[in-house]
Parts: structure tokens; C-alpha cells; sequence
């Protein structure tokens, strides 16, 4: 992606179902549990960029022993000091302790059974360690102690936050983490509660009934009530202090989840290809969890999947398949192929199906699956055009000249380099203008001068500054083609995003800017005016009865007038080089990731209430000029 937009949280959940010392005999090592737990981590990197997070629990501790554990880190390398963090403690060990796994488990911290770790990349804008996950919240019962970490962000924080205090809370921050946490925290008290109760009037041991709590904790109970009124993209991930645990997953089933079970462990994370690298087992055996459903572990190792809310219509975010999960999941793969495939006939007639003086490219690196579909998709045109040539010649060409026709091949080339040493942080625009446009390198010589059209893919464009500032200008001015036609796999970001990516301003919106000019062009800033009024209108209205108004602005302009507005706001001032603009359509979106229908982004067809409400509240915000978070 040539514009970086904020990844989505990455979560790993894992249980050893066995004691440490099995792991011990069988892996070399007691701490089996934090090296699979590292490498669950380490290959979904790409999903957080500003902090990192692990915690642990122990399994049945002494009473006035420390059972949970936790390290967070926002450094630079923050995944890289979580774990020296955590490791060191082990340091100071012989090599008999080291194999001595009952010693370990009683004497050093992170030698739990439960672990979770999480990586983060904030919406917020807040990169201090208090916001890295994961969250605790403790209390001298062990079963009142929960350790929570998730991939969300909900609508309705203000709705959830005021029945906490209804509830008689007095919570600490307004912030849908500490929210949940608390929401969640106050029905495990409940739960507590009653079945404390419960058994109370049969057993007059309270040492009993804590064991007895612990074996019969209904989190599914917990969870009903608790994510009732819960409107957003979650995956959320707790452990309780006595070593249930859970991961659960909104019921449209936005934030991806995946786990795997066997007889020595139980693991989730929110990408596939992290399981079975990790474990080193196929795709088959890695199940998904179902929207509404939540996977429970119990502390006695037992799991089962549960629902605990109504499923709805999946909507799954079609972001992960274009740009967020890593394209090493076979079926995301094959669907960013396909969403280069179904733009191979736009381009060829943008080009008339010229392709002696067309070279084909893209901007590294995440475009890179959707140009091979796109390469294929160019193979067969070409192909097709090859041979009605041959056949036009009626058995009349020799043999040099149907090998010559043969030999023709789409000119496909990696022109564009990204330079990641190169960093930017020069105050004076014209001199970080001037540095932004060598952040990529080009190969020099492909492109015949003033001659070749130059095709140059990106999986998605949002704000279209670096495109603008670095890569066309980059290109137009080192390599000189006639004209550059720009593709994107993915159709125009036209609307905020609010459940997970912090895309909720609309003046980061190209595609909006392009509106926003054409209307203002067209005489009709009046519409804009009317839309306000009626967002404005709305804003105090339960989340359920309000509409998206902003999908009246974008009827009254075409897409392609939208992509040809975009063209000119990203075609540096001081080139002269033609600059075209191809989206990917709705339509090919859909037949390239059927299982993804999540498209609110591009289509405004939010799944949930709350996304018609951030909608109005962000171009409310844009109108009024207020440069904030839309929820």
C-alpha cells in the first residue's frame, strides 16, 4: 500500500493442556508455552506497529504466591523487549533448574499454563504503555481476576460507559478497553456472586466453595451479559485468575479468529497462516471460529465452542483479504490473485490493447498478489489476441512468423524499489517533498521515453500523498513514460471505518476530496449543506433509526468522474505526464473474496447500527472542521 493506514490488533491465546515437565521431556524445554506463544506473535507482526503485550496464569497456586504475569512494551522494538523482558528472569538459572520443571513453575514468573499475547496498533493516537495490551484487573479472589486483550473497536462506547455507572461503577476512563474490561469484570463478580450463594446454604466451607466456583464458572452466562448490547468489530480474548479462559468473536463476525486443538494444546490468533507455522500443521486441522460464538477453556483443560449472542448476517472485513492478513493463507492468495484478474479488462481498454508499448508494474510489496493475477489475466488476453492473429493468416505464415507472434509476451517489470532505510522527518514541506520522492528507487532503462504507457498497480489508495508526492512523481520524472495509468485492487475508500482501522476523518478520504471539488464545481454546495443538516439532525438519535446520509452526496457524481477527480489531485503540479486512475469495482470485489462481504468502506453498508452513527458524526466533524476521531 502506497498510503500506510493503520493495521488491525493481532491476538494469540494459547493452553497447555499437559503439565510443564511434559513439555520439558518432550520439546527440551519447560517453557514450550512462551516459545510457541513468541512465534504466534512473531509471524503476525504486520498486524501491530506500536506496542506489544503478554500475560500468564498459573494453574492451581499456592494462596500469597504470584499466579499472573505480565510484560508490555512500546519501544521501537517492542516485540523484541517483551520477550528479553520476560526471558531474563530465567537467567540467573542452572542448567539442573533450568530442566526441572515443577522448580520453574514455583519459583519463576511466565511458567503458566495460560497465555495470551497481544500486539497493538492504536486508533487512539496514544502510544503509552497503558494502552498496550493486555488489560488486568485484579482482586484478592482468584476468581475475580481477569486478564483481557482484543482486535475491536466498539460504536458505543458512551452507551456502554453510562450503564457501568448505572450499574454503581465509577470507572477510571471513558475508553472502550477499560469499558469492556470493567463490563465484563462486574457479571464475573456477578457470576461469583451467585454461585457463592448458591452453594452457601449446603456448604459451610468457603475454601470449598472458591474450588467449587472455579469448576462451575458459567462464562458462557458471563458473556451473554456482559457483550449484550455490544455494537463493533471485535475478537476479544480473556483468562480468569483461576485458568478458565476464552476467545470470542462478534456476531457479524468482522475481526477475523482462528484455533486448533490437540491433546497437548489449544491455540487461537487472529491470522491462520501464524497457527500453522507455529504448530506446524495444515490448513485443514485450523478451525474458524463462528461469528457470535465464543471458544471456552476450562481449567480443567476441556473446551467447547458456544454461542453467546444471536449470529448475524457475516460481514467479515474484506480489508484482511486486500492488505492486512499476510497473503501466505492460501485462500487470501488466491483471492488478492483474483482481484488482479477481474482488473485485466479496464486496463487493456485504457490502453487499447496495446501492449508492445504498454510495461506493466506494481508498488510493493502487498500489491504483489494481485499482480500476479494480474500478469495471468494479461498472459491470456495476450494470448487470445495471438492467436487470432495466427488464425488470420490462414495457414499462410511461415514458420519464423508464427514463432515471432509466439514469442510476444505482456512487458511485465519490477520498476518500483521501496528504500526502508530511508526515513522523512524534515519540517520544511518542500524538502520533505523533495525526500518523499526517493523513498522508492526505479529501474532505469525499461521504458521507452515519451513512448510507453506505464501501468503501475497498488492494492488500495486512501490519501493518495505518497502516490502524489513520491511515486508518480518518482516515475514520472526518471523514467519518462508517455502516460501512467494507476490501479487500485481495491474499489474507492469513500466512507470511515470504525471497527478497527482508524480510518474516521473524512478529509483522509481522496475519493471524498474528489466528491467534495466536483460538487463545489457543479454549483451544488448546497447538497452539502442539506447532508449536514440532516447528519446533524440524527446525531441524538438511538443508533438503530439512524441512516447513512452521506450515500445521497455520492449518487450525484459518478465513479468515474470520482476517478478521474482523483487523477488530477494526485498528478504532481510541476509533470507533465498524463495520469489515469482504475478501481476495482464492487462487483469484482465480491466475486474475488465471496466469504468477505465486509465492504462498508467502499459501499457504506455499515453491518452494524453504530456505523450509520460514526458516518453522520464524521462528516458532521469535516463540515464543522473539527480534525477528531469520528467515535
Amino acid at each position: 500500500m502506497s498510503d500506510q493506514i493503520k493495521h488491525e490488533c493481532g491476538i494469540a491465546l494459547v493452553r497447555l493442556r499437559q503439565p510443564l515437565r511434559h513439555y520439558q521431556e518432550k520439546y527440551g524445554t519447560a517453557l514450550y508455552g512462551l516459545h510457541t506463544l513468541q512465534l504466534l506473535l512473531q509471524k503476525m507482526r504486520n498486524r501491530g506497529q506500536d506496542g506489544a503485550g503478554v500475560a500468564t496464569i498459573k494453574l492451581n497456586p499456592s494462596p500469597g504466591t504470584k499466579y499472573i504475569s505480565r510484560k508490555r512494551s512500546n519501544s521501537p522494538q517492542y516485540l523484541k523487549d517483551v520477550f528479553q523482558g520476560i526471558f531474563q528472569h530465567f537467567n540467573d538459572c542452572t542448567s539442573e533448574q533450568m530442566a526441572d520443571a515443577d522448580w520453574l513453575k514455583a519459583n519463576k514468573p511466565y511458567t503458566g499454563e495460560v497465555l495470551m499475547g497481544h500486539l497493538r496498533y492504536g486508533t487512539h493516537g496514544d502510544n503509552s504503555i497503558e494502552t498496550c495490551h493486555p488489560f488486568v484487573r485484579l482482586n484478592n479472589w482468584i476468581t475475580r481476576n481477569l486478564v483481557l486483550a482484543g482486535n475491536f473497536n466498539l460504536t458505543n462506547v458512551d452507551e456502554l460507559f453510562d450503564e457501568l455507572v448505572k450499574l454503581g461503577q465509577y470507572p477510571k476512563e471513558r475508553s472502550d478497553t477499560v469499558t469492556v474490561l470493567e463490563k465484563i469484570g462486574h457479571f464475573i463478580d456477578d457470576e461469583v456472586e451467585r454461585l457463592f450463594k448458591w452453594y452457601k446454604q449446603d456448604v459451610n466451607d468457603n475454601e470449598q466453595i472458591t474450588t467449587m466456583i472455579m469448576e462451575n464458572m458459567d462464562i458462557q452466562r458471563i458473556l451473554k451479559k456482559a457483550c449484550r448490547k455490544f455494537d463493533g468489530g471485535y475478537v476479544m480474548a480473556g483468562m480468569v485468575g483461576h485458568g478458565d479462559a476464552f476467545i470470542m468473536r462478534d456476531p457479524n463476525g468482522i475481526r477475523p479468529c482462528f484455533y486448533y486443538a490437540d491433546d497437548e494444546i489449544i491455540a487461537a490468533a487472529s491470522e491462520r497462516p501464524a497457527l500453522q507455522t507455529t504448530l506446524n500443521i495444515s490448513a485443514k486441522f485450523v478451525k474458524e471460529l463462528k461469528p457470535g460464538h465464543v471458544l471456552i477453556i476450562k481449567k480443567n483443560g476441556e473446551h467447547e465452542v458456544q454461542p453467546f449472542t444471536k449470529p448475524l448476517e457475516k460481514r467479515s472485513c474484506s480489508f484482511e483479504r486486500i492488505y492486512f492478513s499476510r497473503g501466505s493463507d492460501k485462500d487470501i492468495y488466491v483471492e488478492r490473485k483474483n482481484l488482479g484478474k477481474h482488473l485485466v479488462e479496464p486496463i487493456l481498454k485504457a490502453v487499447d490493447y496495446n501492449f508492445e508499448d504498454t510495461v506493466f508494474t506494481y508498488v510493493p510489496n502487498t500489491a504483489e498478489g494481485a499482480f500476479y493475477g494480474l500478469m495471468e489475466g494479461l498472459h491470456d488476453a495476450y494470448n487470445k489476441i495471438k492467436a487470432e492473429q495466427i488464425i488470420a493468416g490462414k495457414g499462410k505464415l511461415s514458420a519464423e512468423e508464427v514463432h515471432a507472434i509466439l514469442a510476444k509476451q505482456p512487458r511485465i517489470e519490477k520498476l518500483a524499489n521501496k528504500d526502508e532505510k530511508l526515513r522523512t522527518f524534515i519540517a520544511n514541506s518542500d524538502a520533505r517533498h523533495e525526500m518523499m520522492s526517493h523513498v522508492y528507487d526505479v529501474t532505469y532503462g525499461i521504458i521507452k521515453n515519451k513512448v510507453d504507457t506505464l501501468v503501475l498497480m497498488d492494492d488500495s489508495i486512501v490519501r493518495g500523498t505518497t502516490l502524489r508526492d513520491s511515486i508518480i512523481r518518482m516515475v514520472a520524472l526518471r523514467l519518462k513514460p508517455k502516460r501512467i495509468i494507476v490501479v487500485s485492487s481495491a474499489p474507492q475508500i469513500r466512507y470511515p471505518d470504525c471497527y478497527g482501522i482508524d480510518m474516521s476523518r473524512m478529509s483522509e478520504f481522496i475519493a471524498f476530496k474528489g466528491l467534495v471539488e466536483i460538487l463545489k464545481e457543479q454549483g451544488k454546495e448546497d447538497l452539502i449543506q442539506e447532508c449536514y443538516t440532516r447528519c446533524k439532525a440524527q446525531l441524538d438519535l438511538p443508533k438503530e433509526e439512524i441512516r447513512n446520509e452521506l450515500k445521497s452526496l455520492y449518487a450525484e457524481v459518478s465513479e468515474e468522474e470520482i476517478s478521474e477527480r482523483i487523477a488530477q489531485i494526485v498528478s504532481p503540479k510541476d509533470i507533465k505526464v498524463t495520469v489515469k486512475v482504475i478501481y476495482q469495482t464492487l462487483e469484482g470485489l465480491h466475486a474475488s473474496c465471496p466469504d468477505h462481504t465486509g465492504d462498508w468502506y467502499f459501499s457504506g453498508d455499515y453491518p452494524t447500527p453504530g456505523g450509520n452513527k460514526v458516518v453522520n458524526r464524521a462528516f458532521v466533524n469535516y463540515v464543522e472542521g473539527r480534525d477528531v476521531r469520528s467515535y
